[in-house]
């Protein structure tokens, strides 16, 4: 029945409940967070380390016994020391039986601190510190203790021959170390690297690593280094090596410039060869048989002191060394006449001057347009910084004094302009005897222009005058009329509009 009700609780109630419990046993300590010690403690063999423990916070709890259990990393929980109250420290059969005791005298519940000499790497391992107490049951508090042992590292090369198999060239050793060293390679050449470890003496790990490759003559003496991680080095050691593959002389022959002809001096060829081992021998052969009688042979150079047709031939240069045997040839053609020698490189000297008239060209518009921007600076640019003053209105009065203005009557000189006729247009340079009378009806032998007013065709009619004529023959201010005679000019006086 009771049963059923609990199930029948509410969510909240369980959750309450659930977190009671929780409080109860913080406050109580369990799973070891009032057991106070080192996570991580290290060591090297020899040394005697501490290994702490307290409780510090012994309100509500009775301390009832405090034991140190050491549990390796391959084996079972052993005890090792053992606190009571009220009995004396006891320290059961283990490995560590003898090197272990408690740190104070006579040692605390509260502070059951212990010390282990002359510590092992085997001694590598946990040990935890735990507390038989009352009400909370045991609690107890883990310490990692790690054993250190630095590693001798080294690192050599291996010789090999140059093939197109992979083999090892190199190989580095971290021996006797704890924990395991890491190693790397650093080089320029192609390879692999491969690491193996095998446990050591007294608990240690030595590593071997193996750089391998397929091995070329270019790879002679390439340098390569082993690079060392180890937790007991402050930085990583590195040890430098070179590549040893071994291989036959590599020969060429340097010298032949395809222009030797007759009558030549001092023609040199040159053997040049290399190989690992140092090539010990090279010698200089004619393919034709003897060598001829104008050729010196001086170790690796063989010089023809004069060109002729004896030389016309191959040589052959012949290295040796501790690997093998290699040689290279070249023919010689001997020319009748010499070629002509090559110019200079007209290419490079006309490039150089383009470039020299490039520069120019931009020296001188920079210069240009720095001239241009200064004279900007100093006339400037835009609109006049200054407002001209306005014309001065000129009275006519004033250039003449003298001068009286003269009012005309616009409305008689419209009128008298309006009955006007036409002028007449008279030749005055005319005569009447170079004139031939057209008109058999004139008088007189007067000629008369048609052209004229009426009343002029007549000249004895004298009743009929012009009208702009005046009647007392006065002149007036419009009309000059001015009596023109012959062989005198004519000028029209000026009209007034």
């Amino acid at each position: 029945m009771a049963r059923n009700d609990a199930l029948n609780w509410p969510d909240g109630a369980k959750m309450i409940g659930v977190l009671v419990a929780a409080s109860i046993l913080l406050q109580h300590g369990t799973w070891g967070q009032q057991v106070k010690v080192e996570g991580e403690v290290l060591s090297y063999p020899g040394q005697t380390v501490n290994l702490r423990c307290s409780f510090p916070d012994v309100t509500g709890v009775q301390l009832t016994m405090v034991s140190w259990l050491y549990e390796p990393k391959d084996g079972t929980r052993q005890n090792i020391a053992v606190l009571h109250p009220n009995h004396d420290p006891s320290y059961p059969d283990s490995p560590l039986k003898g090197r272990v005791s408690f740190t104070q005298n006579p040692p605390s519940l509260s502070s059951p601190s212990i010390q282990i000499t002359g510590v092992q790497l085997t001694d590598e391992g946990k040990y935890i510190c735990e507390y038989a107490t009352y009400p909370g049951g045991n609690q107890q508090g883990i310490t990692q203790l790690v054993m250190l042992a630095k590693p001798q590292n080294s690192a050599t090369s291996v010789t090999v021959l140059a093939g197109a198999q992979p083999v090892v060239v190199a190989r580095c050793t971290s021996a006797n170390g704890r924990p395991p060293a890491t190693i790397k390679w650093v080089t320029t050449a192609d390879g692999n690297a491969t690491m193996v470890s095998r446990a050591g003496s007294d608990n240690t790990v030595t590593v071997t690593s193996e750089y391998s490759l397929a091995p070329k003559s270019s790879d002679n003496g390439k340098d390569i280094s082993c690079l060392v991680d180890h937790r007991t080095q402050a930085k990583t050691e590195s040890i430098p090596l070179k590549l040893a593959v071994q291989y036959a002389p590599e020969v060429r022959i340097e010298g032949y410039d395809n222009n030797w002809y007759i009558g030549r001096t001092n023609a040199v060829l040159i053997c040049q060869a290399n190989g690992n081992p140092i090539p010990t021998s090279v010698t200089w052969k004619a393919v034709a048989g003897e060598m001829p009688d104008t050729v010196q042979i001086t170790q690796n150079e063989l010089r023809v002191l004069k060109v002729d047709e004896s030389v016309n031939t191959t040589f052959v240069c012949e290295v040796k060394n501790g690997i093998g045997t290699s040689k290279e040839l070249v023919a010689v053609f001997v020319r009748v006449h010499r070629l002509p020698e090559k110019g200079p490189a007209t290419g490079g000297i006309i490039g150089g001057i383009i470039a020299v008239i490039v520069i120019l060209v931009i020296i001188g518009t920079g210069i240009a347009m720095w001239r241009k921007y200064a004279n900007k600076k100093l006339n400037g640019d835009g609109p006049p910084k200054y407002k001209p003053p306005p014309p001065t209105k000129i009275n006519s009065s004033k250039l003449n004094p003298a001068y009286t203005p003269v009012n005309y009557d616009r409305t008689a000189l419209n009128q008298f302009y309006a009955t006007q006729s036409p002028e007449p247009v008279t030749d005055l340079d005319a005569h009447p005897d170079d004139v031939d009378d057209p008109d058999p009806g004139t008088k007189d032998g007067q000629h008369y222009i048609s052209a004229s007013p009426l009343g002029w065709d007549d000249p004895g009619n004298v009743d009929a005058l012009p009208p702009y004529s005046s009647q007392n023959n006065e002149p007036h201010d419009y009309n000059g009329g001015i009596n023109i005679g012959r062989e005198e000019s004519f000028v029209s006086p000026p009209m007034i509009v």
